[in-house]
């Protein structure tokens, strides 16, 4: 009880106390701490997706050409968030992709939509802290060299606020939202009142990346578009994250979304023309932004800072948006027999707690395997992104022509131009990020299917086995118990007491490694065995789990459908690291019969004091 009673107190420090389910509605979020936790995806994606797009631009000496693809980003952006608010009004119990894509497509377009938003999920917690950490050392550069170590405090950070609940997690990052829409606002309204006036000047870079001289290719266009096109992941979060909203659930998200398109199209156009009119090329170690504040801001000074700290700030809190929707999407499927039951849970904050640490884990893998590189991940970041939002649209347009509600022709036509438009730019980012890496998630989408399947295959089987249809009792079975005993004990006489209330048939079971110490048992039997029988093992190999599972399985092939049951005395140490001075034989022997048939394993603890 005093390791159980540390345990606890541990656990309510950092997760705190825990929270009733006929509360659950106090944790519901309001349109203002909505936007901070399920919009901070793609308002953040606007601190990178202008650099993404200059990183390749620059290979041709074409940076005047990222205002325009730009524009056509923005324009498609548009485009998705207008397609998903239909999905708002639909579908108000959450699910997103998976469930359009269920109820109109069918099972396997719906879990490849799934298995494309966990991905996208983990590389969004990824991309973003790196990202977040990239704006930090780009403010100090003597950082760059602890750039996992930093990001790995920040995942830590993220998931310890997450644990919490939701409502504590949208407490704790409202206002760093909030901080980066403000200052990347006054950047872009200051830089803007600058060019309007003629007081620009061209950034400076200290480390820039070289201007190359390739062709101007179609394929570098559209890569560069691909690249780009990081400034609309996460906008199908808020469709995920209906139910997390106050009611009425479905006019809350909406409202939410409108209120995040136009923030994301304001600030990502409003960085890009910037960094056109400042003519900022890509650097090695310092981010675009944090370039675009030195020049519009004029030098280091408190608002650059602002600027970095914002945009550090809301990179690191805009993967809280995967922490809102992975463990949510994966409870679902949990639901539906195609995850691991445990996801279904909710921890004693109300959150969905095993999908959390979950997330924290995959996020942590990749952070370390590609060294906290955003660049790097970036590549396989749209992918996943791009399948769910076009099997969603596609899914929406069924869905209205089926129930054919008024006004259902505009919103099919809606849905299908969302559905056209992500699909070439699904087949675009795929061509393109390819050979950077993006093959690896064309691999794992397919073997999370697989892995749907199996888990849905193994639940549908253990549920077929364990209905009662068509269930037969095989009449009346005997109960053997038998009591493995190394010695005459306190311990040893409190089982056979126990086990003598079990069943008439009871044998105490001794193996006889140790001749001498047998001879005594033998003696002494009569006296404490109290009329029960004792059974004796020869082991010639001194085994003690050998002549007993030997015996088990003789028992068991000469009645094979009665029961026989283990009682094992344990004694239980006053500390748990008393432990560390005996032997583990109960569970040695509990393992070795897990699997047997009729076989039932219990213990008589016996608890030693201090």
């Amino acid at each position: 009880m005093a390791e159980e009673g540390l345990f606890s107190q541990i656990k309510r420090l950092v997760v705190g106390k825990p929270i009733p389910s006929h509360l659950a509605h106090h944790e519901r979020l309001s349109r203002v701490t909505g936007l901070a936790v399920l919009s901070s995806d793609p308002l953040s994606s606007v601190a990178y997706a202008t650099e993404e797009i200059l990183r390749v631009l620059v290979l041709a000496g074409a940076i005047g050409l990222v205002s325009p693809i730009a524009f056509v980003i923005a324009a498609i952006l548009a485009i998705v968030v207008f397609s998903y608010r239909q999905t708002l009004f639909a579908y108000p119990s959450g699910g997103g992709a998976y469930i359009v894509a269920k109820e109109n497509l069918g099972d396997s377009p719906a879990l490849i939509a799934a298995a494309s938003l966990l991905i996208d999920y983990i590389l969004t917690v990824a991309v973003s802290i790196a990202a977040g950490v990239a704006a930090l050392t780009s403010a100090f550069p003597n950082w760059h060299v602890n750039r996992v170590d930093l990001a790995l405090v920040f995942l830590a950070v993220l998931t310890f606020g997450n644990l919490r609940g939701i409502r504590e997690s949208g407490r704790i990052f409202a206002i760093p939202t909030y901080f980066f829409i403000v200052t990347t606002l006054l950047l872009v309204g200051v830089g803007a009142w600058r060019v309007l006036t003629g007081d620009v000047h061209p950034v400076v870079s200290a480390d820039p990346l070289p201007i190359g001289h390739e062709p101007l290719a179609l394929f570098l266009l559209l890569t560069a578009f691909s690249n780009g096109c990081t400034a609309m992941t996460g906008v199908e979060a808020v469709s995920n994250g209906v139910p997390a909203f106050r009611p009425p659930e479905s006019k809350n998200a909406a409202a939410t979304m409108m209120t995040m398109v136009v923030l994301a199209i304001t600030m990502f156009l409003g960085i890009t023309l910037l960094a056109h009119a400042y003519q900022v090329v890509p650097s090695h170690t310092e981010t675009v932004v944090s370039q675009l504040a030195r020049g519009v801001f004029g030098s280091r000074g408190v608002a650059y800072y602002a600027m970095q700290a914002a945009t550090m700030l809301i990179l690191v809190l805009a993967a809280n948006t995967a922490y809102a929707d992975f463990p949510r999407l994966a409870s679902i499927l949990a639901r539906d027999r195609y995850l691991p039951r445990q996801l279904m849970n909710q921890g004693d904050r109300l959150a969905f707690s095993n999908g959390i640490v979950g997330l924290s884990i995959f996020a942590a893998i990749l952070l370390v395997g590609f060294g906290g590189d955003t660049h790097a991940l970036i590549p396989l970041y749209m992918i996943g992104v791009f399948v769910s939002f076009t099997l969603s649209q596609a899914g929406m347009v069924i869905h209205s022509r089926k129930l054919r509600e008024p006004g259902w022709r505009t919103s099919a036509l809606i849905n299908g131009v969302g559905a056209v438009v992500t699909g070439v730019v699904l087949i675009v980012v795929a061509v393109t990020k390819a050979h950077e890496g993006a093959w690896i998630i064309l691999l794992l989408i397919p073997l999370n299917v697989l892995f749907f399947r199996a888990t849905r295959k193994h639940y549908d089987g253990v549920a077929v086995q364990l209905s009662i249809r068509d269930w037969k009792s095989p009449g009346p079975r005997r109960n053997t118990v038998l009591v493995p005993i190394g010695g005459i004990y306190r311990s040893v006489v409190e089982a056979l007491e126990y086990a003598r209330t079990l069943a008439g048939d009871v044998r105490a079971i001794y193996v006889n490694v140790d001749t001498s110490a047998t001879e005594q048992m033998k003696k002494d039997w009569p006296q404490w065995g109290n009329g029960i029988p004792l059974v004796v093992l020869d082991s010639p190999y001194r085994s003690l789990m050998e002549p007993l599972l030997e015996y088990i399985g003789q028992l068991s092939d000469n009645h094979p459908s009665d029961y026989i049951t283990i009682v094992l005395p344990e004694f239980v140490p006053a500390k748990w690291w008393h432990h560390l001075f005996h032997n583990q034989k109960a569970l040695l022997i509990k393992g070795a019969l897990l699997f047997k048939p009729n076989t039932v394993v219990t213990s008589v603890p016996f608890h030693l004091k201090h």
